[in-house]
């Protein structure tokens, strides 16, 4: 399985701002369709944001649209979310995740590699 590293998470005010980034150092991500997922306490996981490898197209949650973005740089291979105008119920941990087989989902279950997650916590 691909090794993912997810980074950038913390503790930040309402309306504040992070960029998270996701990092492997053994397969090139210019061939995944790149994820971020979230989960807080006592929910199921939920997709956040993706970006196609074929294209870059771009897809969101409707409770993030207009405030994350996500991008990709294949050079460096790396995957980022910046987070803007962030609210308490952002809180959750934060996943990166990876799938090779054009699919291009929003769904969870078919994403093939998974990071351990980084912490993101709104709060005043």
């Amino acid at each position: 399985q691909l090794q993912l590293v997810e980074s950038g998470g913390g503790l930040v005010q309402p309306v504040g701002s992070l960029r998270l980034s996701c990092a492997s150092s053994e397969i090139p991500f210019r061939n995944f369709d790149m994820g971020w997922f979230r989960q807080a306490p006592g929910k199921e996981r939920e997709f956040v944001a993706s970006i196609s490898q074929s294209d870059g197209s771009d897809d969101y949650a409707d409770s993030v649209k207009g405030r994350f973005a996500i991008s990709r740089d294949n050079v460096k291979n790396m995957v980022y979310l910046q987070m803007n105008s962030l609210k308490p119920e952002d809180t959750a941990m934060y996943y990166c995740a990876a799938d090779n087989t054009g699919r291009f989902s929003t769904r969870a279950g078919d994403y093939l590699s998974w990071g351990p997650g980084t912490q993101v916590t709104v709060s005043a």
